[in-house]
């Protein structure tokens, strides 16, 4: 790691909410191509990125310290974890083509006839999502840009909920994990290797819309241990050692002698 040359941005304190991970992102962050930009957060146990063709993510041992380098110019994702909790980043790298929120915003609006909007350096967004219109539709505002978790103020009727935890019910059912309501909140629950545990928080994240309290109750299971290279394959049978056959070794014919 010495060898490296940093391009540091402002440190940045993240407690990773005690929210579900739901459309919008958490935070926008800019990244320019083969640099790397450092941020300092309280706390976390795991990071991943969605597509690390566009930027990588690591986290450097010992320390809650999170170095971002930018790959090629696009839009990805970043989830973070840390106890049971987890928020996701978006990472810009470059200057890929703006987002055109507009349209989608008219959408909401129509689907949504509540919907309050203000957009720019104060912006915000309320709305009571009383049918599957309103929810898709701010499903799709929701991806771009134009809000983040924090702006959100919005009112699910209880029918609408039980229609989004069905949506997530169906992307963690193929990992063998559940998903249910406790009071307000979400329960998922489950036994699965970490990998499985990472497309689960991805599934939450990309079916749901606003934040509700996360009760993350799956056990990961680690895989295996590989076996020691010396000790013997249990698949492969032993072979016997050959029989021995005794051998009679019969003397040469003697030559009659000439007279």
């Amino acid at each position: 790691m010495s060898a490296r040359m940093y391009v540091v941005g402002a440190l940045l304190a993240l407690l990773v909410p005690a929210l579900a991970g739901a459309w919008p992102v958490d935070l926008s962050v800019p990244l320019e191509p083969k640099k790397e930009r450092f941020h300092k957060l309280d706390t976390v146990d795991w990071v991943q990125v969605e597509d690390a063709s566009v930027a990588e993510a690591e986290l450097l041992p010992g320390s809650n310290e999170l170095l971002l380098t930018g790959q090629k110019e696009g839009r990805t994702l970043l989830l973070l974890y840390a106890g049971g909790r987890f928020a996701v980043w978006r990472l810009t790298v470059g200057s890929p083509p703006p987002e055109d929120a507009a349209p989608r915003l008219a959408a909401a609006r129509k689907a949504c006839p509540d919907l309050n909007a203000t957009t720019g350096a104060g912006r915000s967004l309320s709305a009571s999502v009383k049918d599957s219109k309103c929810r898709l539709a701010l499903l799709e505002l929701l991806k771009t840009d134009a809000f983040m978790a924090r702006d959100l103020a919005l009112t699910f009727d209880v029918a609408i909920l039980q229609e989004q935890l069905a949506s997530v019910g169906e992307g963690l059912e193929p990992l063998g994990l559940e998903a249910s309501y406790s009071g307000a909140g979400v329960v998922v629950s489950g036994s699965a290797s970490p990998e499985v545990h990472r497309k689960a928080l991805w599934e939450l994240f990309f079916r749901s819309v606003g934040r509700v309290p996360l009760n993350d109750q799956i056990e990961e299971v680690k895989p295996p241990e590989p076996s020691d290279a010396g000790a013997p394959d249990a698949a492969v049978p032993a072979v016997a050692p050959a029989r021995e056959i005794p051998v009679e070794v019969l003397p040469l014919p003697t030559k009659p002698r000439k007279r």
